[in-house]
């Protein structure tokens, strides 16, 4: 199936302008939620210079394909050329390339924030030290991995901070009170 819809990939050149054709992948990035709604889908059928729709929707989802696996998959910038199979015309390919490179990273920093990711608790050490070389009051010294979501490919990061005596007592307190929570949780028919 996928064949197929490269072979509507050349219907872009209709478009008068790059611009043009910015517009319409900016337009389908919008509506990736939602789908077109028929102005949309009007105003690229007018871009495209287009007399009937019948040819639309495959070349739609084609460029929907070609973006979500920029997105989605996290292709390197330099791996993009390689998405494109040989039947594609080499200067559609480099103007594809180029508008999805410039969009690539502001499309996957929106898509973050569209899921709201809570990174994950990967790892957990502590150990025990000073709170600096005069003072002799113990401190945790804890060092955490936090992992973002693995299907976008979000990096580790390393979170290091210190507890003393009674920073100590108030997060054990706040991490009996969600066990607790945990365990009503639990315990309630179908988990609400």
């Amino acid at each position: 199936m996928e064949q197929t819809l490269w072979r509507h990939l050349p219907l872009l050149l209709r478009a008068s302008t790059k611009e043009s054709i910015e517009y319409v992948l900016e337009t389908l990035w919008r509506t990736r939620s939602t789908g077109l709604d028929s102005s949309d889908r009007r105003v690229i059928q007018d871009i495209l210079q287009f007399q009937n729709d019948s040819d639309l929707d495959p070349l739609l989802l084609c460029l929907r394909m070609l973006m979500r696996r920029c997105v989605y998959e996290s292709t390197s910038k330099d791996d993009i050329p390689k998405l494109f199979p040989n039947e594609v015309l080499p200067e559609l390919q480099k103007l594809l390339t180029l508008l999805l490179q410039k969009f690539q990273q502001e499309w996957q920093e929106e898509l973050l924030k569209d899921q709201n990711i809570v990174p994950r608790l990967k790892a957990m050490t502590w150990n025990m030290g000073h709170q600096d070389k005069e003072s002799s009051d113990p401190v945790a010294v804890i060092n955490m991995k936090l992992q973002g979501d693995a299907q976008l490919h979000c990096r580790e990061l390393d979170v290091k901070f210190q507890l003393g005596t009674d920073t100590l007592d108030t997060v054990l307190k706040a991490m009996h009170c969600i066990r607790d929570q945990f365990t009503t949780t639990d315990e309630t028919p179908n988990g609400h």
